[in-house]
């Protein structure tokens, strides 16, 4: 099953309200955001970063860029370090590299969202592929992830 399928089932099987688009090729969260007329603070981005030894999703607006120092701090540590594709792309093998959805529950990740996401009644997000993407609503996404949530991004 591709992540786009796992998705669709995943909302099925909770009642969660979705809308699925088709979109030309877009690589960067922007990119995305463009090809589907939203706006970049509406668009969830997916970052993934090391907090110790334990690999997380962190995810911020498409428009925002994580802040490392604002990323320790909402975790309550002392560090924490960009995660390379190489140390997470096995982890996620029903997405294309890059385009992994912010539903790191299923993934077995723990999540860590950026307030600004919550400012919008919608969030819009990458479904595996590069041509895919998905909306829900933020209160669905906040329901089902149960993302911890702090400031990870500067305004």
């Amino acid at each position: 099953m591709d992540c786009k399928d796992r998705l669709e089932a995943y909302f099925r099987e909770h009642d969660v309200s979705f809308e699925s688009a088709t979109h030309s090729e877009a690589y960067t969260a922007q990119e995305v955001a463009a090809a589907l007329h939203v706006s970049g603070h509406q668009l969830a981005k997916v970052v993934m970063v090391w907090v110790g030894d334990e690999l997380t999703m962190t995810v911020v607006p498409a428009s925002g860029r994580v802040d490392l120092r604002h990323a320790a701090d909402a975790l309550g540590v002392d560090k924490v370090r960009l995660a390379r594709e190489a140390e997470f792309g096995e982890r996620f093998d029903d997405c294309e590299l890059g385009a992994m959805p912010p539903f790191g529950n299923l993934y077995d990740l723990p999540v860590v969202v950026d307030p600004a996401l919550a400012e919008y009644d919608d969030i819009v997000f990458s479904a595996g592929t590069y041509t895919d993407s998905m909306k829900v609503a933020y209160d669905d996404f906040e329901r089902l992830v149960r993302p911890r949530v702090g400031k990870l991004i500067l305004d």
